[in-house]
């Protein structure tokens, strides 16, 4: 695939997106307090509005992964992913009527505190470690995407990207602390949406309007029907991307330091409830943009596949930006920008929320402190955790399909988390054995199956071999039709790291197949299982472990705080070991008394 070189306009533009990201974190640097306590530096003073906090949620979730794995996927597979919104209609109320109530209530600063109110400080262990090892690798997945994507159409390398990249996110986090990496969130939700909306009209006018665009994807079967079957082995069916696409959001969105940390730094639980709601039509947004886009590439490029040339499916989109659009002036700058905006969101939350959590769950608990010095310490952990990224970043350089990946790693080892979460605060009678039984069981079979699929379809897998021409209306006889298309399900793209990828996606069969012969088969039957059910898997499994662990053996005290106001005891009295937040919980209607006894309670957890 030729490369094309950025003019100077580009690199203009691209550089002050970047330069504007690190001002923003100099900015905060020098304002207020200077960073200089926990509670500024890591929960931004809990002041924040829900505006802001709403978009620095949705470019936190939205990485570059997103921005080019979900068009590529509708250009490889139609619009089958796009029923995936339908889950964003069930986790938000989900999430801000009853997660999100409890973990505000109780004034926490890492997430996975909750787990040893709740549990015991083994559980919270479990947690902490779990959701490190899980933000490492997804870090990597994510500081590689917009690297790789400009790599393979400008012929910048790589690691120069990806060292760049890191060490802007790296300081501005540093120095600026949660508030810079929140505004700096709202600056790059802005660079990313006004790049994708671009792309979309251009895109769109070149084609001759969206009529144009969405008959030719009639025409070649890419806008998919929805598809009820019941079977959890076909990874995109009304069931999978709705009640399993919910465990997956309420696992990325409910239990995630990144994603909880926002909603903790709202001011109040009111407003922290107004911003998830404000999330629902971001996501749809997003979800429009990214499909659309999917239609416009392969509208544009049916008769020309740029896969046949050598293109992976993640660098699709910025080869049309840069082949199609580069008679437009610094809009490959632009675009280029946006890829690194939405890698730089993530990356500065994930660095903040990792410093948070262990600072909190694994170095306080042991080693007394100043505040002060505990400030000092996270900001070491960011340039920690920010050297740990490049190194982890080789790995996600072996792999082919980002979307997926993200969204098994997330599914894999974010499900057993997810599921000490929901059983704590719905299951009273599940004591902290049972809890840490059922973790462990989980996180054993799903992280079987998902890995044990990775590595069964590499040593599998055949070479992909993809036709110039994909679409039915091109002049020449050398058409593959959609569904050829779609049942191309043994690409290397999609083999990476998935238990079943997008590319199995197919109305005619669920077989996938290698050489006329079956690919999963006996036993490797259980491989093909949609990544998709991952997160509800895990929490199936650790409920009925836990269940059971529980009913043989002591049962626990439970503080009534940690449970959802539907489980709690009616008549309960304080609890001793939790009376503040207690107290917080009981008097709710009273704004006055309650912002008194915030600041009561704050002082005491924080330790000022």
């Amino acid at each position: 695939m030729s490369t094309i070189s950025f003019e100077v306009y580009d690199f203009v533009v691209f550089c002050s997106t970047i330069l504007i990201s690190l001002s923003i974190g100099i900015f905060y640097a020098l304002r207020g307090q200077r960073q200089r306590t926990t509670t500024e530096f890591l929960m931004a003073d809990r002041q924040m509005g829900y505006a802001p906090v709403a978009m620095s949620l949705i470019v936190t979730i939205m990485s570059a992964i997103t921005v080019l794995g979900v068009p590529s996927t509708i250009y490889l597979h139609g619009t089958s992913y796009w029923g995936f919104s339908l889950s964003y209609f069930i986790f938000i109320p989900l999430l801000a009527h009853f997660v999100m109530p409890v973990l505000y209530d109780l004034r926490l600063t890492s997430a996975y505190e909750y787990l040893e109110l709740r549990f015991s400080p083994r559980i919270k262990l479990c947690g902490t470690i779990s959701y490190v090892l899980m933000m490492t690798v997804y870090m990597s997945v994510v500081l590689y995407a917009p690297a790789l994507a400009l790599n393979a159409v400008s012929g910048l390398n790589v690691w120069i990207s990806v060292v760049s990249l890191c060490v802007v996110c790296a300081i501005y986090t540093t120095i600026g602390g949660m508030k810079a990496v929140i505004w700096t969130d709202v600056f790059q939700a802005c660079v990313m949406f006004l790049a994708q909306i671009l792309v979309l009209a251009l895109g769109v006018h070149n084609l001759g309007g969206f009529g144009k665009v969405f008959e030719i994807a009639m025409e070649n079967n890419k806008i998919a029907p929805i598809d009820f079957n019941p079977s959890p082995f076909v990874t995109h069916t009304f069931w999978s991307l709705s009640i399993g696409g919910t465990f997956l959001c309420l696992n990325i969105f409910g239990t995630n330091q990144s994603a909880v940390q926002r909603f903790l730094c709202c001011k109040t639980k009111k407003d922290a409830r107004i911003m998830l709601y404000l999330n629902l039509p971001l996501l749809h947004f997003v979800m429009v943009l990214g499909c659309v886009i999917g239609l416009i590439m392969f509208a544009e490029f049916r008769c020309d596949n740029p896969l046949a040339k050598g293109a992976k499916p993640d660098q699709l989109l910025i080869y049309y930006v840069m082949h199609v659009l580069k008679g437009y002036t610094g809009f490959a700058g632009l675009f280029t920008g946006c890829l690194f905006a939405a890698s730089l969101s993530t990356i500065s939350s994930c660095f903040n929320s990792l410093a948070t959590v262990t600072l909190q769950d694994l170095i306080r608990p042991v080693y007394n402190m100043s505040d002060l010095r505990a400030t000092v310490i996270a900001k070491i952990l960011v340039c920690f955790y920010a050297a740990v990224c490049l190194c982890t970043t080789l790995i996600a350089s072996q792999v082919d399909s980002l979307l997926n990946a993200a969204l098994s790693i997330l599914g894999v080892m974010g499900g057993p988390l997810l599921s000490m979460f929901l059983i704590g605060m719905c299951c009273r009678y599940v004591n902290s054995s049972g809890m840490f039984a059922g973790f462990l069981t989980s996180m054993t079979c799903v992280f079987l199956i998902g890995y044990g699929s990775l590595v069964y379809r590499m040593t599998h897998a055949t070479v992909p071999n993809y036709p110039v021409q994909i679409g039915t209306d091109c002049p020449t006889d050398e058409v593959v039709s959609t569904n050829a298309t779609t049942m191309a399900s043994t690409t290397v793209a999609s083999i990476a790291i998935a238990s079943t990828t997008m590319a199995s996606t197919t109305v005619v069969t669920n077989a996938t197949t290698v050489g006329g012969s079956e690919l999963y088969s006996g036993v490797y039957f259980i491989f093909k299982l949609s990544y998709m059910w991952y997160s509800g898997l895990s929490v199936l499994i650790s409920f009925l472990v836990s269940v059971a662990v529980s009913c043989c053996t002591e049962k626990e005290h439970v503080d009534e705080t940690t449970l959802i106001p539907f489980f709690r005891k009616r008549s309960c009295g304080r609890s001793r070991k939790h009376d503040n937040e207690m107290t917080f919980y009981t008097i709710d209607t009273e704004p006055n008394k309650e912002n008194l006894i915030n600041v009561k309670t704050i002082g005491e957890h924080d330790g000022l």
